[in-house]
């Protein structure tokens, strides 16, 4: 018998990569550009990659496994009762495969001298930022993201326009929060870079700020906002 979880798994493994390789690439393609002489695309030109690519992706294989791309996400879908834990598991394993080998494919592609100034693109606090603040910022930053999902993309009454949505929040995220926390709103997008470059600084607030935003986002969208059964 055929495994059912195997598209929807693969898409997720697919997505990641994909999101990363262009939205991450977009961060070492600025240090390889100032590294040899050139201007780097800067916050708009990060922000951009990051929302353009989610948008089309989650267009593109939302229909095979539901876009998500993100275990916040996944843990909001898996809240507001839409996916099974077990799966809900699978499709976190599969988002971090898919972000560590695109960590791994950006060390490979780019000189040293490219990616180790950003860790590969790896979030970071910025200057004055403590944990404690990114955690909340990281939090702020996914909720906004998680109620363009569901609202979107997961409650039945979500108008019909694929990701672009949620490619604005993310890239409206990134103008916001990426000079704080790099605006990760994902902990598969720490970990990719991160295990790539082996830079783990305070790795728990790309991992305790994403769930708590998405948690707290799907809990009040569920018990105040989606339609009554």
């Amino acid at each position: 018998m055929p495994n059912r979880n195997a598209p929807a798994l693969i898409a997720e493994a697919i997505g990641t990569f994909l999101f990363f390789f262009v939205g991450v690439g977009s961060v070492v393609l600025g240090d390889y550009l100032v590294a040899n002489g050139g201007t780097s695309p800067g916050l708009l030109g990060v922000a951009l990659a990051h929302g353009l690519a989610l948008a089309v992706l989650v267009s593109a294989l939302g229909p095979v496994s539901g876009g998500h791309f993100n275990p916040a996400v996944t843990l909001a879908v898996w809240i507001m009762g839409k996916i099974q834990p077990s799966r809900a598991a699978m499709y976190v394993m599969a988002q971090l495969i898919g972000a560590a080998v695109a960590g791994f494919a950006l060390r490979g592609i780019f000189p040293t001298e490219a990616w180790q100034p950003s860790a590969i693109g790896t979030p970071a606090l910025g200057a004055g930022i403590s944990p404690a603040t990114g955690i909340v910022v990281e939090a702020v930053l996914t909720a906004l993201l998680v109620l363009a999902v569901i609202g979107t993309a997961v409650d039945g009454r979500a108008p019909k326009i694929g990701g672009l949505a949620i490619g604005l929040a993310v890239a409206a995220d990134i103008l916001v929060g990426g000079p704080l926390t790099g605006a990760a709103m994902n902990p598969a997008r720490w970990f990719g870079p991160a295990v790539a470059a082996g830079a783990f600084a305070d790795w728990y607030v790309w991992w305790i700020g994403p769930a708590v935003g998405a948690a707290v986002a799907a809990l009040i969208y569920r018990y105040s906002l989606a339609e009554a059964s």
